[in-house]
């Protein structure tokens, strides 16, 4: 079945599947709003419980957002995908309310590896993190393939 998808149609079958098991993302309210080959946009709006005590967004939810994004574009090709190295740099403060935006792209994939950057926005357009993942495609799909009918390989990983 995946070897039949164009590109855009296995990047959605892609976070369909991803997004069903991913409680993380779906409880602190995250949304998906874009999803391409290599690319994934998410946003979320930082809440009470989401501020350090400095008042501000604290970095663990900041890194999560990015690194939900970094899953979903890394994991658009059908093919389990892990971190392998994750690093962020914040450059300015979240605030309670503020809607964040990341938006993961794909600088390099090389047969298992890849490389993405998540730039994390407030809706004025001011950058508040930068984030870089190295990812590791694992050899097993999550989406049905050819000759596998609708049975997936996602109960191994559990």
């Amino acid at each position: 079945m995946t070897e039949t998808m164009d590109p855009q149609t296995l990047a959605e079958a892609s976070a369909a599947a991803l997004w069903q098991d991913d409680q993380t993302t779906q409880k602190l309210g995250m949304t998906l709003e874009r999803i391409a080959p290599g690319e994934a946009v998410m946003t979320m709006t930082v809440t009470d419980q989401m501020t350090n005590g400095h008042g501000t967004a604290h970095g663990g939810y900041l890194f999560t957002l990015a690194d939900s994004a970094f899953a979903f574009a890394c994991n658009s090709y059908g093919q389990v995908t892990v971190a392998q190295h994750c690093s962020v740099t914040y450059i300015a403060p979240g605030a309670l309310g503020d809607r964040l935006t990341a938006h993961a792209r794909e600088l390099s994939r090389q047969g298992r590896s890849g490389i993405y950057d998540v730039t994390i926005t407030r809706e004025d357009g001011t950058v508040i993190a930068e984030f870089r993942g190295h990812s590791r495609s694992i050899n097993r799909s999550f989406l049905p393939t050819e000759g596998s009918g609708a049975q997936t390989n996602r109960e191994e990983t559990k």
